[in-house]
């Protein structure tokens, strides 16, 4: 999939070069401490596994009006069951996650770009909450029904 003028390209472009950052710094970067290390990996293989099954429900939630992109699908409805319903923007909460798990096995370089991955996808998510806005009519409802972006009860 090509990035579309006007699309959001450039959010795509920013999350996908910041991940391949941290993909570089889970092999590349400073450790943990070792005595630290085998409870952060416990606690990262929850993480990793709880945030795949988030982002997974979420995707196959959306179906078809699934995008990388901030701008919506033109011909798809709005989605606000599931995992919709609990936050805002599942994909990324479920990515967040993810990502989160792995840097907590891996090390502080990874989960510091971990948090700046996490303010780029906040971002971008209040840019593709106007498109949302503007292309469907009940999204103003939806949102003040579900009122956390990313995190339940928190953001």
């Amino acid at each position: 999939m090509s990035a579309k003028p006007g699309r959001g390209g450039g959010w795509v472009a920013a999350q996908f070069a910041l991940l391949a950052v941290i993909v570089v710094a889970l092999f590349a970067g400073p450790r943990w401490p070792e005595g630290a290390r085998a409870a952060l990996a416990v606690a990262g293989a929850l993480l990793v596994v709880a945030g795949a099954a988030v982002a997974v429900w979420a995707a196959r939630s959306l179906g078809r009006a699934l995008t990388p992109f901030p701008r919506p699908v033109l011909d798809a409805a709005l989605v606000d069951t599931g995992p919709f319903g609990v936050v805002r923007h599942p994909i990324y909460a479920g990515g967040l996650l993810f990502v989160g798990g792995w840097a907590l096995v891996a090390g502080p370089v990874a989960l510091a770009l971990t948090a700046v991955l996490g303010v780029l996808w906040a971002f971008k998510a209040r840019a593709e909450e106007g498109y949302l806005s503007a292309h469907y009519p009940g999204y103003a409802e939806y949102a003040s029904r579900v009122r956390r972006r990313l995190v339940p009860g928190v953001y």
